[in-house]
């Protein structure tokens, strides 16, 4: 039975994963093949995460790695998902993105996410402070961000950005991040890929607290969530051991290069460890490409996504690549057209 996903943009949020044996060069090399590829293909925007002290992560500098990108592309849009705020200051960020929005005007998205998302000593390192951003701190380092695109910030003008201002998303795994976006008229993307559970009620309360905006006249919400796409569902499966594995030795602390699938299947799980996996595995898309699309569209179902984020944790890139041809052979190119209202690509800010 075929299922497609109608009217709905189809997006890539990659991690640049270091495989074993393999390095960090050429785990850039090949998110930028994945770039271009996902770019002819017609996916509408191409995102990088930001992690630090991880072996298994190549991509822990979003703006050094989208300028490459977006140097090595040509329409897709690129993106951070995302900028932690707590590890950079805010005229540091808004220097960064005004250069590539200078370089590659309406192309560049910011994503920006509260959470340090490392561990306390790799935070200090990066930012000199053991804390990250409270509640009350994240609007007003946020609110300084904004004022320095917009060339309202006072005495400091931040050259390039002030006026060349990204579109910027905010980012979120719980209720927090999507209040805020709501009340200030911004795009949200929400990590339904590590946090299923609270994919509903972020997006319930983003909606409620929306507000029409320069930015949006009404709520646009993005749901980022995993996606393996093979042949069969039985290749799907192979193929999605090493990202569990993955995950469970950074539980562990004790992160590590990404396994190949052989390794991951001969890994001796505990029953404890099959247990976490299992749940790991929660409102993923793994299979074949009917399973996916059907998985796919079900979670629109749920969500009400305006867009939909797939990122795609594999230990070979030609089987990453595979995973995307795949999912946009399924679901068509029905959702690569605009959106029906002034939307989160907008750039007139």
């Amino acid at each position: 039975m075929g299922w497609s996903v109608i009217d709905v943009p189809l997006s890539v949020l990659d991690l640049a994963p270091v495989a074993t044996g393999g390095t960090a060069g050429e785990a850039l090399r090949h998110t930028t093949e994945l770039a271009r590829r996902t770019e002819q293909l017609g996916y509408r925007r191409f995102w990088v995460a930001e992690h630090h002290n991880m072996p298994a992560i190549a991509s822990a500098a979003p703006a050094v790695l989208m300028a490459h990108l977006a140097a090595a592309t040509s329409t897709i849009r690129i993106g951070s998902g995302g900028v932690m705020l707590p590890n950079h200051p805010p005229l540091v960020v808004a220097e960064q993105f005004g250069t590539l929005q200078a370089l590659h005007p309406d192309r560049i998205d910011l994503g920006i996410g509260r959470a340090p998302g490392t561990d306390q000593a790799t935070a200090l390192a990066l930012r000199r402070t053991m804390a990250g951003l409270n509640a009350e701190a994240f609007p007003q380092e946020l609110a300084t961000l904004i004022g320095y695109f917009r060339g309202d910030s006072g005495p400091i003008t931040a050259t390039p950005g002030a006026g060349q201002m990204p579109a910027i998303w905010l980012l979120g795994s719980s209720g927090f991040s999507a209040q805020l976006a709501g009340t200030l008229g911004l795009p949200f993307s929400f990590a339904h890929h590590f946090s299923p559970a609270n994919t509903l009620a972020a997006l319930a309360l983003y909606r409620q607290h929306f507000r029409p905006s320069q930015w949006l006249d009404r709520p646009y919400a993005m749901v980022a969530v995993n996606v393996v796409c093979a042949d069969t569902d039985e290749q799907a499966e192979w193929l999605s051991g090493p990202a569990g594995l993955s995950f469970l030795r950074l539980r562990a602390g004790r992160p590590e290069p990404l396994a190949s699938p052989a390794e991951a299947a001969a890994y001796p799980y505990t029953e404890h460890e099959r247990e976490f996996v299992r749940q790991r595995r929660d409102g993923q898309a793994i299979g074949s490409p009917d399973t996916v699309a059907r998985a796919l569209t079900e979670l629109r179902g749920r969500t009400g996504a305006d867009e939909l984020m797939l990122t795609t944790l594999v230990y070979d890139i030609a089987d990453r690549v595979r995973s995307f041809e795949l999912v946009m052979e399924a679901v068509g190119r029905t959702g690569v057209g605009a959106a029906p209202h002034r939307d989160a690509d907008n750039d007139d800010q």
